[in-house]
C-alpha cells in the first residue's frame, strides 16, 4: 500500500508528464527537406442534418446544414492534415498570443483549429449564453460559460490529440481542435489544398481528419529536396 508521501510523489510525477507533452519533439533547422502537398476531397453524398436552433433571433431559423463543406471542385474545407511519427524537424512558428476560438453567430469560428499544446482563448461575440465544452474523447478538458457578449476566457490544452468542442446551450454548434505533437499540420481552406514544408526525409503517417468523416491515414515517403504529391478522398 502506498504511503501518503509516496502517493503525493506519484501524483506530482503524473502531473509533470501531463504538463510537458511536447518534450519528445525537437525543433530546429531542416537542411534539404522535402514537401508534401495535395488536396483533401470528398466525392460521396454529403450528409445533411436538420438544425433547430435555440435563441432563433440570434441563431437563425430551422434549416438543413451540410456536415462536410465541399467546394465546386470537391475540395473539403475545415479538414486538418498532419504528420505522425516525426520526432525532429522544423521549429515551431512564432505566435503573437494564444490561438482563439470564437462564438460568433451561434457558430464556433474557426470550426477546425490546429495549435501547439498550451493556452487557448475563447470569446463570445453573441448577446446570448454560450457554454464552450471541450473533450478529449469522453473526458472533459474544460467547460466554461460565457453568458454575456464580448466575454473572454483563457484555458489550457496541454495534451496532444483531437479535442471535440460543443456548446451545451446550442446543440448544433460543433468544432474540433488538433492539439499537435509537431508543427507539421495544415487546416484546409475553400479549395481543400494543403502543404507541409521542410519535412525531413523519411517515411511517415499522414493523417487527414474532418469532424464528420473522422480520420484517414496514408503512408508517405518524403525525399530530400522533392515534392510528394497526393490527394486524399475522405469518402473512400
Amino acid at each position: 500500500m502506498k504511503t501518503q508521501a509516496s502517493r503525493r510523489l506519484w501524483l506530482l510525477a503524473i502531473a509533470a508528464l501531463a504538463a510537458s507533452p511536447v518534450a519528445a519533439y525537437d525543433g530546429g533547422t531542416v537542411d534539404n527537406g522535402g514537401t508534401i502537398e495535395g488536396t483533401v476531397t470528398f466525392s460521396g453524398n454529403v450528409p445533411v442534418k436538420k438544425v433547430i436552433p435555440g435563441d432563433p433571433e440570434v441563431c437563425g431559423s430551422p434549416r438543413d446544414e451540410a456536415q462536410i463543406k465541399v467546394g465546386d471542385d470537391g475540395g473539403v474545407k475545415d479538414a486538418v492534415v498532419y504528420l505522425e511519427g516525426i520526432e525532429s524537424g522544423k521549429a515551431w512558428p512564432e505566435q503573437g498570443g494564444p490561438p482563439t476560438l470564437n462564438n460568433r453567430d451561434c457558430r464556433f469560428v474557426p470550426q477546425m483549429l490546429a495549435m501547439r499544446p498550451g493556452e487557448i482563448r475563447i470569446t463570445n461575440f453573441d448577446p446570448v449564453l454560450h457554454n464552450t465544452h471541450a473533450f478529449y474523447g469522453p473526458r472533459t478538458a474544460f467547460n466554461v460559460a460565457l453568458p454575456r457578449k464580448d466575454m473572454e476566457v483563457t484555458q489550457n490544452l496541454r495534451r496532444p490529440g483531437i479535442v471535440r468542442v460543443e456548446c451545451d446551450e446550442h446543440g448544433h454548434m460543433h468544432a474540433r481542435i488538433l492539439v499537435a505533437r509537431n508543427p507539421y499540420h495544415h487546416v484546409t481552406g475553400e479549395d481543400g489544398a494543403f502543404v507541409l514544408e521542410h519535412v525531413p526525409p523519411g517515411k511517415y503517417t499522414l493523417v487527414a481528419y474532418q469532424r464528420t468523416t473522422g480520420a484517414k491515414e496514408v503512408q508517405v515517403q518524403v525525399e530530400a529536396g522533392k515534392a510528394t504529391k497526393l490527394d486524399i478522398d475522405l469518402s473512400q
